[in-house]
């Protein structure tokens, strides 16, 4: 049994070291995922910041948690994509033929998007506080921080496995991303809910964003995180757990 599983771990290693080595050679996939999103946060905070009431004093402090997630939906759209790539090369099937674990060949593009969206987190981060962003949220806080956009991060690159594994064509591999890059603009992300008009505010209370942008924030601020955070963790673990057992259904099928 050890030996088993220390071979899966070796194997998915080696397919790890090839796609971060994929992503590293063309680092323009980081850059552009993280240039956007840093864009948005100059915009909002420089030109509409002193226009939006939030009830903080640093408007870049309100702000940061949303950036960070349309950060990771727009990155996980390069997962589906080198997904496509692969599958129509028909990588997979060259890796099948040889004597490893098969399910390792698509948990290398998984881990690497945690590894490349982790990069682009932390550069937006660091902006951020070039900015005035300013925490004074504990170590525990900031690891809870970090755990709970791991969580997005992995629930959102099994939806990609999906569109990866199952496009016809490299537009529809990452246009599944745009919706989800969509929904932290209604949302409590930018502004308020309590600002939106009924409908509106409705559909931005109850979809996943806004509990994980509230839990994020809550946390960052140093302030009572309530059940936002287990209603933000319950989001990701159902996203997962469906998207995961989805797209191995279609890995399945494909190989």
């Amino acid at each position: 049994m050890g030996a088993v599983k220390n071979h899966f771990f070796s194997d998915m290693s080696v397919m790890l070291g090839r796609s971060m080595r994929h992503v590293f050679r063309s680092l323009d996939t980081i850059i552009t995922v993280t240039i956007t999103p840093i864009a948005m946060m100059l915009l909002f905070v420089y030109v509409f910041g002193g226009a939006i009431q939030t009830g903080t004093d640093h408007y870049v402090n309100y702000l940061l948690p949303g950036i960070l997630l349309i950060a990771i939906a727009s990155g996980i759209a390069y997962t589906a994509y080198r997904l496509f790539i692969d599958v129509q090369q028909g990588l997979f099937e060259r890796f099948h033929s040889m004597p490893i674990a098969r399910s390792t060949v698509l948990w290398g593009h998984v881990l690497t998007s945690l590894v490349s969206n982790a990069i682009s987190v932390v550069v937006i981060i660091l902006v951020a506080l070039i900015m005035g962003f300013r925490s004074p949220a504990g170590v525990l806080a900031w690891l809870a921080v970090a755990g709970i956009l791991a969580f997005f991060t992995l629930a959102l690159t099994w939806v990609a496995a999906i569109a990866g594994l199952s496009a016809k064509s490299v537009d529809g591999a990452g246009a599944f991303s745009y919706p989800i890059i969509f929904l932290p603009f209604i949302s409590s992300a930018f502004v308020p809910t309590g600002s939106m008009p009924a409908g509106v505010r409705a559909f931005a209370e109850n979809q996943p964003v806004t509990s994980i942008v509230n839990a994020i924030r809550a946390l960052l601020s140093n302030q009572p995180v309530g059940n936002e955070i287990w209603i933000a963790l319950a989001w990701c673990l159902g996203i997962t757990l469906v998207a995961y057992l989805v797209a191995m259904r279609i890995y399945k099928q494909r190989v």
